[in-house]
């Protein structure tokens, strides 16, 4: 039995612990993590290749196991399937600061487990598994440069609290997560309905001081276990190769510093095979590591064109954003419509407004929520001149997509609990060079505006890079595709003029000090003042009037106890009701009844047919009502669908009357008066009291 060892600290005021020994002793490293009643497994496992590829083939998978709750999957099958929205989500989460801390070269296969096995409500367990997957490739053999630690940064009242309840969430003005190590803040992800950059400087500091105790924790924990870590040394480019190639250096940087993508790619492959040719007889059988040299020439030349000579490849200063144009209104049917363009980046993105029936339904641990506002971000192989299948989803698109829905979330109307419509924008990204999910952010905003969608205020978005070479520095703003990947930061900043509203940022070296943190974000404010004010020249206001195709909501308010005679036996009421109307009719619980069409009519129609359902007779009351049936001591008298009355022989006029039929033939209409109704709900009508009378109704 191996020996079990197990350490806990605080983060914020709950404990975490951290178990090793017990479960998953096969895996290279494993740990079992837990705080309150939550407990995440997650393990590390590698497998040696022969570094045939040329990229580090790390897989993070996040898992939710819906026994972990005490429940049974909602699906067909009864287990659980592929991963959702919120998996994938924190699959990326996990993924995204452990990947750098990799050593440079390291190809061999990994792949990082976490599955939630326990589920307290009261803790979430996402950024346990952020620290569960540092802790197991900590006591793993794996080479890696850590610790780290996740935590979930939250303000209630204008105090910050460290990974808060569900119920101090609720409450919080903000809900970020980061990640640091033992030197700098590794990424962050989070959305706030409005920080400013200082307040968000302050809640970086809380967070880094939060897991301190966390990092030592691990430390102890590595030692305990003493596994030794696997040697590794990384490959060096072949100095001869390296040399020879600095031949062709003006012949790339001249590619290199044209300023249109594809012109500057198509040139680019020249170079490279101008340069394969010139040394493959050279260095026969090494093409590999000839191209690999070429790559990292052109990383060099990038980086010190900006660290040196301060001038990016397209000829920009380093804080300059490339020309935006915006267009409102451009798809004649659909509810609201914007085409956002910034230099070489495109979003056409929509507003599609919708009723209660179109809320997502989404099953998770804690239960089954109702989502009302949805952001879905695609990304078609055209809009970067490729040739591919088209997939499903993938993670980056989901992500990016989410990025985007925290950025507006706080200023769509469906903040308002009693706002009745369900909101879905979607972004097609057209044209893609650098930042196609802030081109979502801005062209979802101008959307929305177009789709007269009362949001608090317009939220821009930017990118920011970072180029460090030993204390060379170069904070870059609205950052190109090369410049992502040739650089270390990406750090995407939403927000309107005067506050953050969603933030990301993700580093390819050992993290970023809070002093670059600060000259980034005072960076993007300024480049995201002036993209407002490039929007606002398209539509500086909310329209007055919607779309004549997005449909319309009136609600009203009828007792509970008449919910059941909307309805009707199967449905059928409210079936027939849609059906005559053409309009739509949600009823909730509290007897509140939502009809939504385009058309006002239609509305209308369906608002009087709920009306004739629900209605009550009142003693006192005239209606014009018809007959239905004739007896011999009266007449039944409908006086609304669905409510019949008894019209006697002695009430139907002044004077004896023989028979019923002198006076009232069935299908006639006649006005009555409702004289009583018992307590049984028989009602007592009068033909005679209403003669000469107008029907109230």
């Amino acid at each position: 039995m191996a020996r079990i060892i197990r350490e806990s600290a605080l983060l914020g005021t709950r404990e975490v612990t951290l178990e090793t020994g017990r479960m998953a002793r096969q895996a290279s490293g494993s740990v079992l993590v837990q705080s309150g009643e939550t407990m995440v497994l997650v393990t590390a496992c590698s497998k040696t290749n022969e570094r045939t590829q040329d990229f580090f083939p790390l897989v993070c998978e996040y898992i939710e196991k819906t026994y972990a709750a005490g429940r049974i999957p909602g699906s067909y099958f009864r287990r659980e399937g592929r991963q959702g929205e919120h998996e994938t989500l924190v699959s990326r989460l996990i993924d995204r600061p452990i990947r750098p801390l990799f050593p440079e070269g390291f190809l061999d296969e990994v792949q990082v487990i976490a599955t939630v096995v326990s589920y307290d409500p009261t803790c979430e367990p996402d950024v346990l598994a952020i620290t569960g997957a540092s802790a197991a490739l900590m006591l793993s053999d794996l080479p890696w440069d850590g610790p780290i630690a996740g935590v979930r940064i939250g303000r209630v009242d204008g105090q910050w609290i460290a990974n808060p309840t569900n119920l101090e969430r609720d409450a919080s003005d903000t809900d970020i997560i980061m990640v640091a190590s033992e030197q700098a803040i590794i990424m962050v992800e989070g959305e706030t309905e409005g920080l400013t950059e200082a307040e968000f400087l302050d809640a970086m500091d809380f967070g880094t001081a939060a897991v301190r105790d966390i990092l030592a924790l691990q430390h102890r924990m590595a030692e305990a276990v003493g596994k030794t870590k696997r040697s590794f040394v990384a490959p060096t480019a072949d100095a001869e190769i390296s040399a020879a190639l600095e031949d062709f250096s003006g012949q790339t940087m001249a590619a290199m510093t044209i300023p249109v993508k594809l012109e500057r790619y198509a040139a680019l492959s020249a170079v490279k095979k101008d340069i394969v040719a010139a040394l493959s007889e050279r260095f026969e059988g090494r093409t590999g590591e000839i191209v690999a040299a070429y790559e990292n020439l052109k990383a060099r030349l990038m980086r010190s064109l900006i660290t040196d000579q301060r001038v990016r490849i397209d000829g920009r200063r380093l804080d300059q954003v490339r020309p935006i144009h915006c267009e409102v209104g451009v798809l004649p049917r659909v509810h609201g419509s914007a085409l956002f363009t910034r230099g070489e980046t495109q979003g056409l993105v929509t507003v599609t407004i919708g009723t209660s029936t179109d809320d997502q339904r989404i099953e998770e641990l804690g239960g089954t929520r109702s989502k009302r506002f949805m952001l879905h971000y695609n990304f078609p192989p055209f809009s970067v001149n490729e040739v591919k299948p088209l997939r499903s989803p993938g993670r980056r698109e989901i992500g990016h997509g989410m990025l985007a829905e925290r950025a507006l979330c706080s200023v769509m109307p469906t903040a308002d609990a009693d706002y009745a419509y369900t909101l879905r924008i979607v972004s097609e990204i057209l044209e893609s060079n650098g930042s196609s999910s802030m081109a979502t952010v801005c062209g979802g905003t101008l959307a929305a505006m177009d789709a007269g969608l009362e949001i608090k205020a317009p939220v821009a978005g930017i990118a920011m890079g970072l180029i460090k070479e030993g204390n060379k520095i170069a904070v870059l703003s609205d950052i190109l595709g090369d410049e992502d990947h040739l650089g270390d930061m990406d750090f995407k900043v939403c927000g309107t003029e005067n506050h953050i509203t969603a933030i990301q940022m993700d580093v390819k070296i050992a993290g970023i000090s809070r002093e670059v943190m600060a000259q980034a974000l005072q960076q993007a404010n300024e480049g995201r003042k002036h993209i407002l004010d490039c929007m606002m020249r398209a539509i500086s206001e909310t329209r007055d009037t919607r779309s004549k195709y997005a449909p319309r909501i009136e609600t009203i308010k009828v007792h509970p106890s008449k919910i059941r005679e909307i309805i009707g036996s199967g449905g059928k009421t409210i079936r027939n009701i849609c059906a005559v109307s053409g309009a739509s009719v949600n009823v909730e619980d509290d007897g509140t009844v939502k009809v939504a069409s385009d058309s006002a009519a239609s509305i209308e129609k369906a608002i009087q047919m709920i009306n004739d359902v629900t209605r009550e007779a009142k003693p006192g009351e005239i209606y014009l009502g018809k007959v239905k049936k004739i007896m011999d001591f009266g007449a039944f008298v409908e006086i609304f669908p669905g409510c019949d009355g008894m019209v006697h022989i002695s009430e139907l006029t002044d004077g004896h009357v023989d028979n019923v039929t002198d006076i009232l033939k069935e299908g006639e209409e006649v006005v009555v008066k409702v004289l009583a109704i018992d307590p049984r709900g028989k009602i007592k009508l009068s033909r005679r009291a209403a003669i000469g009378e107008k029907p109230n109704t």
